[in-house]
């Protein structure tokens, strides 16, 4: 068996039997690399140097999570949580209440959505908005794993389906890979091809917010700064919605502008105005932000791992073994083809956590394959794009799972695995890998 297959299935199998997700990500790693030919030397030596990769972005998620502590000293969360209070009631009729949990998942769905495009922060947002509303999720009784789907949903759709933000970035890699491996493509096509794909991802969403987590789900409230509680101010309330502002000014100025990530030096532009304004004392700023960061920590230490597990896979050179086998297995059967491609696509992007670096590995034997079978090229460009974004939600390692976790985990009372992962590969994955398939015969 492909050791890529071995390690993505030891390191899920693992997962779901409760082992901390960093713990399976390395025995993972070990146990691919050495069915991938690699020594113990080797695969610890390529496990290492893999680990680099994604300092960055946990030292940025750290920084945020001391930002969102910092925020909470404002008063903000305990305004959010009051106003919340006052529209439902403290025994609001049960229509009151539908409406309110219609509205602010609405709103989650919404803010999602914006920080791929509009304000392209992508997960940043999270540790700032959720944490301060998992009171207002424990009084409307919201079963946190329709929010795990629903934030999930936000954070990938967008790239797949719209050419702006992130999604202009995951279009430009299918058309310069796809172009590269002999096929000519306009930016244009993608959208149209990738129309049916995330069209099966909004039939998860609807299924997840109807059926299958729609009954009302109880959490113990637990206050996350008792030591600290206090009463808010009118001066708390605008210092800390100015600190985001700044915040997501710089993070954007630096993107966009200077296109190099802002997500550390935007949180401590937020920090410092919230340390002007007073609401912060001095004395109390270390002992509050080391808390932040340790509400962030598991996140950034999975994106460690996970770039160390990557790169072991890469190392034994079975990722791409994996993809010419399949190749080799289809043989002139369009409607196998389509559906092997689109497996082996989320076997890969369920071990590496991230669909941008997976189109390069699956374009270069795909796009030839698909012209060599006659598949047109919106169905190429369906399979290709759907093959890499597969995975994605789901997968334990990717930030579009992990970011979920750390906000409404931050009280302790929501699992990566069950609560996100789970929820959001049923409800994701498996119509992404329907309705890719169908996409691929239709066009």
């Amino acid at each position: 068996m492909n050791a890529v297959i071995i390690a993505v299935l030891c390191m899920l199998v693992l997962s779901l039997l409760r082992l901390n997700v960093m713990f399976a990500l390395v025995i993972g790693a070990l146990v691919g690399g050495l069915a991938g030919g690699l020594d113990i030397k080797a695969t610890i030596s390529a496990f290492t140097e893999g680990l680099g990769d994604n300092a960055t972005v946990a030292l940025s998620y750290a920084a945020l999570g001391a930002y969102a502590v910092a925020i909470s000293k404002t008063g903000l969360p305990d305004a959010m949580i009051d106003w919340t209070i006052r529209m439902v009631g403290r025994n609001g009729d049960s229509q009151k209440k539908k409406l309110s949990k219609a509205l602010i998942l609405f709103i989650i769905l919404i803010v999602s959505i914006f920080s791929q495009n509009v304000i392209p922060v992508h997960i940043a947002f999270i540790p700032v908005l959720i944490p301060p509303l998992l009171k207002v999720f424990n009084e409307l009784k919201i079963d946190r794993r329709l929010v795990a789907t629903v934030i999930t949903f936000g954070l990938t759709a967008p790239y797949i389906l719209l050419p702006v933000g992130f999604g202009s970035i995951y279009h430009q890699i299918i058309q310069d890979n796809m172009e590269a491996s002999g096929l000519q493509i306009s930016l244009s096509d993608i959208p149209t091809a990738m129309l049916i794909p995330v069209a099966g991802m909004l039939i998860g969403l609807i299924i997840a917010n109807f059926f299958s987590y729609r009954k009302p789900r109880n959490y113990v409230n637990q206050d996350l700064n008792s030591e600290n509680n206090r009463r808010y101010t009118n001066k708390g309330i605008i210092m800390a919605i100015l600190s985001i502002v700044v915040s997501l000014s710089i993070q954007l100025y630096l993107s966009q502008a200077l296109e190099v990530n802002g997500m550390i030096l935007g949180a401590l532009a937020g920090i410092l105005v919230i340390y002007a304004s007073g609401e912060l004392r001095w004395k109390d700023a270390d002992y509050i932000l080391t808390e932040g960061m340790k509400m962030m920590a598991f996140i950034g230490f999975v994106m460690i791992t996970a770039s160390g597990f990557s790169n072991v896979l890469k190392e034994t050179g079975e990722v791409e073994s994996l993809v010419q086998a399949s190749a080799q297995w289809i043989g002139d059967n369009k409607s196998l083809a389509a559906l092997l491609m689109l497996a082996v696509g989320l076997l890969i992007t369920m071990g590496i956590g991230s669909s941008f670096s997976t189109i390069p590995i699956i374009a270069t034997i795909f796009v030839p394959l698909c012209l060599e079978l006659g598949f047109s090229s919106l169905a190429t460009i369906a399979i290709v794009g759907t093959a890499g974004a597969l995975g994605d939600a789901g997968s334990p390692a990717s930030d579009s799972t992990l970011g979920p976790t750390s906000g409404l985990n931050a009280d302790g009372r929501h699992n990566h695995i069950w609560d996100t992962c789970v929820p959001t590969f049923i409800h994701y994955n498996i119509p992404l890998m329907i309705f890719g398939w169908i996409a691929a015969i239709l066009l």
